[in-house]
């Protein structure tokens, strides 16, 4: 069976393999002790194919993970965009979840900003305020006229590296594969004010898949 795997994984696969291989030359069978880690590290970049939801006005998940406590907040200041809270959406994905990105609903990026910080775990609320991110502003239609969707990739206690592929003025599909946070991580949606959120904290999501919010609704 064809495993999918992200093209960030395969340097990090093959180190793995190589590893694996060696030690078991020279400790035989015992080699074998780090076979559980070679798959696990192919299974952390596995990239499987996603089909989003048929319907208009939909916001579908970024990320694979669970969902965090849903919070009025603003979204990160070097985007340069908006001011004042609006509603936030944190998604918490652990080592065993898909680390792929996918991009929330149809649009245009209108604004990147790349902030170095901290490593907290992931899953605390200052990890929003504190750590290293990635934001990106999104230009959308809605019913109610043109609006701005922000989504930010935040590095966790083992993440170490963002990967981003976006580009300004580059227009975007929704689902679309548009980086990936290597090792354990957290996604924030930033909705425009009225949306309707479709979730609530503790909800396992699936990037591409999962509906978080609707305009319009």
């Amino acid at each position: 069976m064809k495993i999918p795997v992200h093209p960030e994984g395969w340097p990090f696969i093959g180190i793995a393999v190589g590893v694996s291989l060696f030690v078991a030359l020279l400790a035989g069978w015992w080699g074998l002790a780090l076979l559980p880690v070679t798959l696990w590290v192919a299974a952390f970049f596995r990239d499987p194919e996603r089909t989003p939801p048929s319907g208009q006005n939909l916001v579908i998940s970024p990320a694979d993970g669970r969902v965090l406590p849903i919070v009025e907040a603003e979204p990160p200041p070097e985007l340069g965009l908006l001011r004042g809270p609006r509603p936030r959406i944190a998604i918490f994905m652990n080592v065993f979840d898909v680390h792929v990105n996918r991009i929330p609903c149809h649009g245009t990026v209108m604004a990147l900003a790349y902030r170095p910080g901290k490593f907290f775990n992931a899953s605390l609320d200052k990890a929003s305020v504190g750590n290293e991110r990635q934001s990106i502003g999104l230009k959308i239609a809605t019913p109610a006229g043109e609006a701005t969707l922000v989504v930010v990739q935040i590095a966790g206690l083992i993440a170490r590296r963002i990967v981003c592929g976006l580009g300004l003025g580059q227009a975007v599909a929704q689902g679309e594969r548009f980086g990936m946070i290597r090792f354990g991580s957290r996604v924030e949606v930033y909705l425009p004010s009225g949306t309707a959120v479709r979730v609530k904290a503790g909800d396992k999501v699936k990037a591409g898949e999962t509906v978080l919010a609707e305009f319009g609704a």
